[in-house]
């Protein structure tokens, strides 16, 4: 039963490992929310996304997305609309004290509603989630799927907490947030190059 645990666990760390839209999220809501509570929403959110995408790859669901060509242009034409717009409000974002950061930072319905977003609207995310992971999970069965399903998600949830945590100590150390604007600015440029990316992708298929 180790074997179905680690690989999960491996699995699931290398792929939420990499810079991404969701991530960059993550992290800035760490840095622009005044406590480590108010990020709650955000991170169990995002844990949530992922827990039904990989509830969905583990399940079967993969091969029905990974094999209809529309549904694929579908994700990614509205995924990159998306990425443009988060694109746009992010780099928009201009705190320059302490005062500006909590007025800008966001209420708790846009917390959950961009969090979501960017979980689920992200085309690269799902494809690389119900992809690899629905793949992989192909070669268990059972009891010993689960525990490869539990290990992916555990990751997730740790991962998110573990996240926004850096974020909220950065923002601690930052009270004057000169780092956040910097951070909205390389945020914007991830989404807009993911953008890219999908556009290209499509263009491809």
């Amino acid at each position: 039963m180790l074997e179905p645990f680690f690989h999960g666990l491996i699995l699931a760390l290398g792929l939420i490992l990499p810079l991404g839209v969701q991530n960059v999220f993550v992290f800035n809501q760490g840095v622009r929310q005044q406590r480590f509570a108010h990020a709650l929403p955000v991170i169990i959110t995002a844990s949530l996304c992922d827990t039904l995408l990989i509830m969905a790859s583990v399940l079967g669901v993969s091969m029905i997305i990974l094999g209809s060509f529309w549904i694929k242009v579908i994700l990614i034409a509205i995924g990159c609309v998306f990425l443009i717009y988060m694109g746009w409000i992010t780099w928009n974002s201009k705190p320059s004290n302490e005062k500006e950061v909590k007025a800008n930072s966001f209420s708790l319905k846009k917390q959950v509603w961009f969090a979501a977003s960017v979980s689920l609207l992200n085309p690269h995310a799902i494809m690389d989630t119900i992809g690899v992971i629905g793949t992989s999970s192909l070669r268990y069965q059972g009891e010993e799927k689960a525990i490869f399903a539990i290990a992916c998600i555990l990751i997730s949830w740790l991962w998110f907490f573990g996240l926004a945590a850096m974020g909220r100590i950065t923002g601690e150390l930052d009270r004057s947030g000169k780092f956040l604007s910097i951070l909205n600015k390389i945020s914007a440029l991830v989404m807009w190059g993911a953008a890219v990316y999908l556009l290209l992708s499509l263009l491809s298929l």
